[in-house]
């Protein structure tokens, strides 16, 4: 096997016509240019310099041998650098899950930060709730899976998985314009009577729904449930009930008045799940520019904790 260190040292020899000057140009010694071409020429079993006292003189085989090496040295050049690029995260595949609340708010300001021109990183997106994704990033069918967890619904994630806290959501509860609790102080046990617009049954937002109210000794009134926070937000609009959202889903429109609850300390927590023993440069970048993204979001929100470090 050729040594491509040997090969470019050969290179330089027959370049500048010197072992001395080659160094130089190296950055090696002399002896440590002598000491690779003589390796070089056990290696090839030919003689690569005629040599004298004062001076080298590069032979046939020597010629030969830098004319062909020429294309290999080039394209060894090209993947060295490819690895460098995938070591920084700006080469290679990178495949992430989120949900719609995340993908609408979250990743417009992520993924500009690792797509541009002068990157490489092709990036790869599906949507899904957790329970979707986790298994996804279990199956190695993605890299990164960003999720979310409710205050008193308990989640474990699975062993070998990292969490990567992006931000902590504040819920809002959202009251058509009208609503007699506009602008007074609202707590729980005020809310027992009212219809409730909700996510779908048994999904974390329920779940976490039907456990404060419990809290609160009654069970709410659930009408209406949708996945979706713009048919939630019209439905509160048209006076079709009340409703609870975190703060990434809660825009501010006409008709429409959020207020958070006194008695409430639930959150909904944002984060980011990798494999450890699948990192690579892209992964690292991503996550990095995930919480970057995060930490933006705090102007534009309220009822954010975002973690930036």
């Amino acid at each position: 096997m050729l040594n491509p260190v040997h090969l470019r040292t050969l290179a330089m020899v027959v370049l500048t016509g010197s072992f001395a000057d080659a160094a130089r140009r190296l950055g090696y010694t002399a002896s440590a240019v002598s000491q690779q071409i003589s390796a070089l020429e056990r290696s090839v079993r030919m003689p690569l310099f005629d040599r004298d006292a004062h001076s080298v003189h590069s032979t046939p085989a020597a010629e030969f041998l830098v004319s062909r090496s020429y294309e290999a040295l080039a394209a060894l050049d090209a993947l060295e650098g490819d690895v460098r690029a995938m070591a920084e995260g700006t080469m290679g595949r990178l495949r992430l899950g989120s949900f719609p609340t995340a993908n609408e708010q979250v990743l417009p300001r992520a993924l500009p930060k690792l797509i541009s021109d002068s990157s490489q990183l092709e990036v790869h997106l599906d949507e899904g709730e957790p329970d979707e994704l986790v298994p996804m990033l279990m199956d190695q069918e993605l890299d990164i899976a960003i999720v979310y967890r409710y205050d008193l619904v308990p989640q474990r994630w699975p062993q070998g998985v990292q969490t990567v806290a992006l931000l902590d959501e504040s819920l809002f509860l959202l009251l058509p314009s009208d609503h007699r609790l506009v602008g007074q102080p609202v707590s729980l046990k005020d809310l027992a009577d009212e219809k409730w617009i909700s996510t779908r049954e048994r999904s974390a937002g329920a779940t976490a729904l039907r456990r404060a109210c419990a809290q609160a000794e009654f069970s709410p009134i659930v009408d209406f449930r949708s996945n979706d926070y713009d048919v939630v937000r019209g439905f509160v609009r048209s006076g079709l009930g009340i409703a609870l959202v975190p703060a990434l889903a809660h825009l501010p429109s006409a008709g429409v008045e959020a207020v958070l609850i006194e008695d409430l300390a639930v959150k909904r927590h944002v984060m980011a799940l990798h494999r450890p023993a699948r990192s690579t440069g892209a992964i690292c970048a991503a996550l990095i520019a995930l919480r970057s993204a995060a930490g933006s979001l705090r102007e534009d929100f309220p009822g954010l904790d975002v973690f930036t470090t």
